[in-house]
Order: C-alpha cells, then structure tokens, then sequence
C-alpha cells in the first residue's frame, strides 16, 4: 500500500460541449441549450446549467429531453470544435505533470506530487490549471484535489459548475462518512436498492459491516465497497490509455423474455452512444450481452463495414443482435448490456467519412 499519499488533481470541464456551443455563438449565451439531434432515436450528448434547471441530462433521450424543456435551443453536435478545444486544454493540463490520464474529452486526472512547474501544492496547481483554461479558451472547468482517484473525481463535481474542491489526507475519513453510497462508482440503482435492504445508506454504514459479509454477497466488488468507505483506493494516474471499450448494463428486478428486452436495448444503447461521443476515438463492433436467470452469459456482435454514424443506426444494429440469440423462446433473462468496441484513433484518414455523419 503506497504509504506517501498522493497529490491527484481531477479537472471536469462544466457542460462542455453546451458551453463550447454558448461560448462562440452569443446568442445562446443564459438560454437552455441541449447537444443533441433531434429524433426519436437521439440522444442528449449535453446540457447547458440552464437546460439542467429542468431536468435535462446528458444520456437522455432527446424526445424526453423536448418535453421537460419545450423552450430548449437543439443544436447538433460539431466534435472536431469540441476535440479541438479538448486538445487546447489537453495541452495545459500537461504543462504542469506528465501524469495526465483523460477519462474523455472534457474530464482527466493528473498526478501532480511531483509537479513540473514550481508550483508546490496541489491545491495552487488546480487553481492556476483553471485559470489558464479560463484565460485560454474562454471557458470554465471544475476540479477536485484530493489523495487518490475516487475522492478527487468526487471532490470535481462538490461545488460545480466553476468550484475548487480540496479534500486534505486527515479530512477523508470525516468527509466520507455521510457520504451516500449512491455517489460511490459502481453503485447503480440496483446495486443502491441492494445496499439499502440492507440499512446501508453511507460510508458509514459500509464501515460498520465486516468486509467478509460484503464479500460473500457482492464478490470482489464487496471488498471494493469496503475499501472506498475508507478513502483507500490505490489506483495509479496512467497516462495515454487508450478507450477500448465502453458499454452499459442492467440487471432487471424480476426476469424478462427476449421479447420484452427492446426497450431496454434502446435505452443502454442510447446511454452507451452518448458516452461514446465523449471520447476522440472512435467503435466499430457493437456488442450486445445478455444473462440468463441460470447465470449464463452470451454476447453477440456486429462490426458494420462503417463505423455508425448516428445513435439511430447503433441502436438498430444492437436490437438487430437480438434476432441472433437462438435460445428457446421460453429462456428468461436477468441482464442485458449494450457495447461499443474496437476503438480507433479518430484522425485515422480511413475513417474521416465515418466520424460526422
């Protein structure tokens, strides 16, 4: 266990592609602008703080997202501006540490316990990165300082949009223990409604169950649980590491046919496709994942000759997978997952074509 606690910086840009969009074009500017193209099938890729007030959400249908807000401003996404300015702040954060790992365009974490600039405190480090990217690109970013990974990405979204959050070594264990268990990564609503039957609410309550007992019900992830309930989380800063791979699952409260699984599709497929769009890769292979309420797992996949261009065509192409599933029509389900594989570079000349469609 690394005994030095780390200096970890997670800078957030606040709803970046909407204040990319409010940035150069004034007239959005204090009006609720959704990232998205309009359709049924379509899916928000931003929102602007205004937009939030009404509950639109990135992931979310932009049909649902019209209806919350009918005063909405629907303006297409235009990823080569947002790469653009994502590499413009790229190039800042590195300025300070070679330790940068980009979790997507407008989000990474950087280890600065060895800082390349003269400035010593992380805390001073965070606070000039966001004054440069204000300076620079005319726009905000949120960020969070803390010893490891999990409390930094948490600490980013503590007082968003615009905010400096610092959580020091000896605040951990105090800052932990009302935390929901909701904000922990993992801890979806099933896995939440899991905890809950149990009484377990906080980290707090997390620390008060023997790890043995987590372990037996939740596998692996158990321990895990136990871990972050603490602030231990030893995961190191690894720069340039390329996205193979995103994808979204559910597990279901009572067992469906295969029937009765397309909406769930659209809806993983569409959440899945959103957060696609938040990387400067680009997938190719969609995979659909299913488990049967015996606990068997079978995936099937699809690799088109062009990679989809829209979230329409990768939600066709995952309920097409469905067709492929050759189990008794009887067979029952508990999970379904949505994927999207085989990432390549985005500059990639043979897939220029493919990316703005």
């Amino acid at each position: 266990m690394n005994t030095t606690p780390r200096k970890i910086v997670h800078i957030d840009m606040d709803a970046f592609y909407a204040s990319v969009e409010q940035r150069d074009d004034a007239a959005l500017r204090g009006r609720p602008v959704v990232v998205a193209w309009r359709g049924n099938r379509s899916v928000v890729c931003a929102a602007s703080y205004e937009a939030r007030k009404f509950g639109v959400r990135s992931a979310m249908p932009a049909v649902r997202a019209e209806r919350l807000c009918p005063d909405a401003v629907f303006v297409p996404p235009d990823f080569t501006r947002y790469r653009a300015v994502s590499k413009q702040v790229r190039e800042i954060l590195l300025r300070h540490t070679d330790l940068v790992e980009p979790l997507s365009l407008d989000e990474a974490y950087l280890d600065v316990t060895a800082p390349k600039t003269p400035i010593d405190s992380a805390t001073d480090v965070a606070r000039t990165i966001r004054a440069q990217i204000a300076a620079e690109t005319s726009l905000t970013a949120s960020a969070g300082v803390a010893p490891n990974k999990f409390l930094a990405k948490i600490a980013s979204d503590w007082r968003k949009p615009d905010g400096l959050f610092v959580i020091r070594p000896h605040e951990v264990e105090a800052f932990l223990a009302p935390l929901p268990v909701a904000r922990i990564p993992g801890v979806g609503k099933v896995m939440d409604a899991k905890l809950e039957a149990l009484g377990i609410r906080t980290c707090m309550d997390l620390r008060r169950r023997d790890v043995h007992e987590l372990e037996q019900r939740f596998g692996r992830y158990g321990r895990r649980l136990s871990e972050l309930a603490v602030g231990i989380d030893e995961r190191a800063v690894n720069p340039d590491q390329p996205v193979q791979s995103i994808s979204a699952e559910d597990t279901f409260e009572h067992d469906v046919t295969l029937e009765e699984i397309a909406p769930m599709i659209e809806r993983l497929a569409a959440k899945t496709w959103a957060a696609s769009r938040k990387t400067a890769r680009i997938g190719r292979t969609v995979v659909l994942k299913l488990k049967t309420s015996d606990f068997r797992i079978l995936t099937r996949s699809h690799t088109p000759p062009v990679a989809p261009q829209s979230a329409g065509e990768f939600v066709a192409i995952a309920l097409a997978l469905r067709d492929r599933v050759d189990l008794p029509a009887r067979t029952r389900y508990r999970l379904v997952g949505i994927g999207l594989g085989n990432f390549r570079e985005a500059d990639d000349a043979s897939m220029q074509s493919e990316l703005f469609g």
